[in-house]
């Protein structure tokens, strides 16, 4: 069984699922309004002869229809970056505000770090946690090109990340006010963009994963005040990776399941998986398959932290 097959039962139409899986991902890319108004991107996009039309639900993310996100001037500037389309989701669900505290657990290589930075203008304090050190490299190296400046690095594994050195450098950081923990996964989503992303699956490796996430998920809300946000998102089809490891935290952690406004089509969270009951507010989650809007696999959820 593949693992396209395995999720049959979930979707609504698995002939539709399978042949958006076959076709390419289309190119996008984000404006970066850190640097350039939206209109001003467009503008010098034009005036380069790059195609492009902004996706229906949001004008900063525009669709390249021949045009790779990198070869031309205003990527080099900084002025756009190019992220998949259903990526920008979960940067836009935690909805942070400028002067907030703010911190990204998995944030390499830093599409939705960067992005995070965007939407805070630029201000408060952004902190990019990723475990695996050469991959911080890359963060580095966009946050830089992008003109991020309100970001600190950090190098810890994010289930057990402390929050004392920065409280020591940072003015007394004891909380953050808003989490992003786009977690590591079994990356089934990406097939469109890594056709061979079958190639070493296995269900031994979602349920392996599916613990890491756990941990991740749980220290994200205990390091979130009170009343705070907590976007929980991954690329993947897996309910042992997706509601599951939702229902774990609800069970541990004082928080709960919220609802959240979704700009692109979608199905609800899943309640139930081989034989396994879910909270029932998992529903509140979003799932978004390829054949919806025409982008990769997705899921997110939104978590408010109780008292």
């Amino acid at each position: 069984m593949t693992p396209l097959e395995r999720y049959e039962s979930l979707v609504d139409d698995p002939d539709a699922l399978r042949r958006a899986c076959e076709r390419p991902l289309p190119s996008v890319v984000r404006v970066n309004t850190i640097k350039a108004a939206v209109e001003r991107v467009r503008e010098a996009l034009d005036a380069e002869g790059v195609a492009h039309e902004p996706a229906d639900w949001h004008p900063g993310v525009l669709r390249l229809t021949e045009d790779s996100p990198g070869s031309n001037w205003p990527h080099a500037h900084g002025w756009i970056h190019g992220q998949e389309e259903v990526s920008n989701l979960p940067a836009m669900v935690l909805d942070p505000q400028p002067g907030d505290r703010v911190w990204d657990a998995c944030a390499a290589p830093g599409s939705k770090t960067t992005q995070l930075a965007a939407l805070m203008d630029d201000r408060g304090l952004l902190v990019g946690n990723d475990n695996n050190l050469g991959r911080l490299s890359a963060l580095r190296h966009n946050a830089e090109r992008l003109g991020v400046t309100n970001l600190v690095v950090t190098n810890q594994d994010a289930r057990n990340f402390s929050l004392k050195p920065l409280g020591e450098r940072h003015g007394g950081v004891d909380a953050f006010d808003a989490a992003l923990v786009d977690a590591p996964c079994s990356c089934e989503g990406t097939i469109r963009k890594n056709p061979d992303a079958f190639d070493t699956w296995s269900l031994d490796h979602v349920h392996s994963v599916a613990g890491v996430q756990k941990g991740i998920l749980r220290r994200a809300v205990q390091a979130t005040r009170p009343g705070g946000t907590v976007v929980y998102s991954t690329c993947t089809f897996a309910p042992e990776e997706n509601e599951a490891v939702l229902d774990h935290v609800l069970e541990e952690e004082a928080c709960r399941l919220v609802d959240f406004d979704a700009p692109l089509d979608g199905v609800p969270g899943v309640t139930e998986w081989e034989g396994e009951a879910y909270d029932p507010s998992v529903e509140k989650a979003l799932r978004i398959y390829p054949h919806h809007n025409d982008t990769g696999g997705f899921f997110c959820a939104k978590v408010e932290v109780g008292e």
